[in-house]
């Protein structure tokens, strides 16, 4: 049975009333095309990049480098966010270097040799993106002086703004919602550089999911992003539209891993 049902990379606990609005409304929605067993709980403890997409996931939201990489096969795309984030460009993100708002650095290139911090070596916006941004200044040699995984992009910003790190990259959406419900903490950084735009995170279910489910759910999700009787849902995660999305729309995320390799940078170290 597809039972799970999450919201990990918007996460925030501050967060979890407007994630379960979100999901409230896709599921009133898609119960409008025939009734399904939608759960009607949000998992809030899922990690935002899991071992694998479970074959029970009904919905979750996926980063979209390892879709193509270690998720490679097991879900199928729903839809893409849009954002009302200044650097969100229609279903797109970027990646942004945080540091602190008192520090020196002024450059990207200021960043050498410093204590950089990102959340998982499989992440686009927090590995991938910064990655290929790197690979352009590191002239083939390690960057940074010192660099740990530490599985979350909120925990991130909060050393940076607690001097614990030097520098971190983040998604751009992620750093948005830093600044609206952790503004103390976040107003003691600041955006230092953007890195290459890619896709927004989609929204996704499982490969298991019968064509109806996927129908449904996508259907449902238009709507919701859509009708004015959503407006405050969609405001509350700062959404402007979902859009239809193909996994080949990620391919680009392939390609900044290529062409970091070819730079001569292939780890982000």
């Amino acid at each position: 049975m597809l039972k799970n049902v999450s919201l990990p990379m918007y996460n925030l606990p501050e967060m979890q009333q407007v994630n379960q609005a979100f999901w409230t409304a896709i599921r009133h929605e898609a119960a409008l095309d025939g009734e399904l067993y939608h759960p009607p709980e949000v998992d809030f403890a899922r990690k935002p990049v899991p071992d694998a997409i479970e074959r029970e996931t009904l919905f979750t939201q996926v980063c979209g480098y390892p879709l193509n990489t270690i998720f490679r096969g097991q879900a199928c795309l729903l839809g893409a966010p849009v954002y009302s984030v200044e650097q969100c460009i229609g279903a797109t993100h970027v990646g942004v270097f945080v540091v602190h708002e008192d520090s020196k650095y002024r450059t990207l290139s200021d960043l050498e040799g410093c204590r950089f911090v990102y959340n998982s070596r499989y992440s686009n916006s927090g590995m991938n993106l910064p990655r290929r941004a790197i690979a352009d200044i590191a002239r083939g040699k390690r960057f940074f002086g010192n660099i740990v995984e530490t599985h979350s992009q909120p925990s991130n910003i909060e050393r940076v703004a607690n001097h614990a790190a030097d520098a971190t990259c983040v998604d751009c959406v992620t750093y948005a919602f830093a600044r609206k419900y952790r503004s103390e903490m976040a107003n003691r950084t600041r955006i230092l550089a953007l890195t290459p735009r890619s896709p927004s995170i989609p929204f996704v279910t499982s490969i298991e999911a019968p064509i109806e489910y996927r129908r449904k759910l996508a259907s449902a999700l238009l709507r919701v992003a859509r009708h004015p009787r959503w407006a405050d849902v969609r405001a509350g995660l700062m959404l402007i539209d979902i859009v239809p999305v193909t996994i080949e729309d990620y391919a680009v995320q392939l390609d900044y891993e290529r062409q970091a390799q070819e730079l001569g940078y292939p780890e982000l170290l």
